[in-house]
């Protein structure tokens, strides 16, 4: 359906029946996708989402600091999760599969843009026609976010993330911003007008995330919030 459909479909009068038979018929397309990833991802132990944007080129800076967090993070013992797709995304599971460790992608269905890389494990790739299904897979199973540049996709799943431990609907887990330069004008934003100015969030809610400029920073900002708790990655 072209976009126009789509909007003159949702405005279109429907009886009970077709309403019931469309809506009973999704329900059960969503209760599949989220069983298909509990069951899966249940098995594959501690591990770290690396977000970013599926546009990155190889030849970007951010791309070789995605490779690095794959390769550092799967050398302490975590596995790595991304999105599925290319780009920052295809770097994180490049640098888990290089280094022997857990490269899992859940890859979403995309008309135009999304196709999964090829440095995920077999066994780990997941395939999602809901968003929102697939953000519960992100949250659920990882112990830690690595931001790295990307668009508007990338900003779902960090405010996302920052959203719920804000509100206490998950435990606290690490959250780092990869890139200083990309990142700042947002951080500047939030502390200046978001808080400052207009009070719309407490000063601690900054501390919900970490900002830095290497693969080893976030690597080892990730390292030490579980040695805190005397918590290590076990497969």
């Amino acid at each position: 359906m072209t976009s126009e459909e789509k909007i003159r479909s949702a405005f279109e009068n429907k009886n009970w029946q077709e309403i019931k038979v469309t809506d009973s018929w999704q329900i059960f397309k969503i209760m599949a996708e989220f069983v298909d990833g509990f069951e899966k991802l249940a098995k594959i132990g501690p591990c770290v989402s690396i977000f970013g944007s599926a546009r990155t080129a190889e030849t970007n800076k951010y791309y070789e600091i995605a490779v690095e967090c794959g390769r550092l993070l799967t050398e302490r013992g975590y596995g790595v999760i991304t999105g599925g797709g290319p780009g920052i995304m295809e770097a994180g599971n490049k640098g888990a599969h290089m280094n022997g460790g857990k490269s899992v992608g859940l890859n979403i269905d995309l008309p135009f843009e999304q196709f999964h890389n090829k440095y995920i494990d077999h066994n780990k790739l997941l395939e999602f026609d809901y968003f929102f299904i697939r953000k519960v897979m992100f949250m659920k199973y990882s112990q830690g976010f690595i931001v790295l540049p990307g668009g508007m996709g990338t900003m779902d799943e960090l405010f996302e993330a920052i959203t719920l431990i804000q509100t206490g609907k998950v435990a606290r887990f690490p959250i780092v911003l990869i890139g200083k330069e990309y990142w700042g004008g947002l951080i500047e934003w939030i502390s200046g007008t978001m808080l400052q100015q207009e009070h719309n969030i407490h000063a601690e809610d900054l501390n919900l995330f970490r900002l830095v400029d290497t693969a080893e920073e976030a690597a080892e900002h990730i390292f030490r919030f579980y040695e805190k708790y005397v918590l290590k990655p076990n497969f």
